[in-house]
């Protein structure tokens, strides 16, 4: 996962997911109203495995290896917090979002001009209409690249050219984002 796929992430919860793997194991049973069948038939194991990591009693309890850990942690994300992460999605992407972000830019412009890459600091307000595309992009599996490229576009519209008032032709090259983080509201 990329930091802007982490960023969204961070962006579309207002409280983090756990991060313990026995939190996590903690929340899907109590999603599950405690049934270790359900959270057996998710995690695609048996049930009796799924005992054997929740257990408490001393010496019988077996960690999950590093395969289950990752099965475990997705099954947690695409639970945590569903109704909130609608909500701020939807308002993302009525109202717009703050993107702030810490990366290499460098341009493609007429002579005359700096086009050598630096890195910069960068916070900037962006209309729904990016969420909007930035979200049909996830959800349709985009990866970092083209994600980056719709950020690229949309902060070399409103921040390089001052929405269309300057810099007419400029094009924007965006890399080594360092981070990345969507206020939402």
């Amino acid at each position: 996962m990329g930091q802007i796929e982490q960023g969204l992430e961070r962006a579309l919860r207002n409280r983090p997911a756990p991060s313990s793997t026995e939190a996590r194991l903690r929340f899907l049973l109590a999603t599950h109203r405690g049934s270790t069948q359900q959270v057996a038939t998710v995690l695609e194991v048996s049930q009796r495995t799924v005992q054997r990591w929740v257990t408490k009693k001393p010496g019988a309890r077996q960690p999950p290896g590093p395969a289950h850990v990752r099965a475990i942690e997705e099954a947690v994300l695409a639970r945590w917090q569903p109704r909130v992460q609608a909500r701020r999605r939807a308002q993302a992407e009525a109202e717009g979002f703050v993107f702030h972000t810490r990366a290499r830019f460098g341009f493609a412009a007429p002579a005359g001009s700096s086009d050598d890459p630096r890195v910069r600091w960068i916070t900037q307000d962006l209309p729904g209409e990016v969420a909007r595309e930035l979200f049909a992009a996830r959800d349709a599996g985009a990866g970092e690249q083209q994600q980056t490229a719709i950020l690229a576009r949309a902060l070399g519209h409103a921040y390089f050219r001052e929405w269309g008032r300057r810099a007419h032709g400029l094009y924007v090259a965006f890399s080594d984002v360092e981070f990345a983080d969507f206020s939402i509201g």
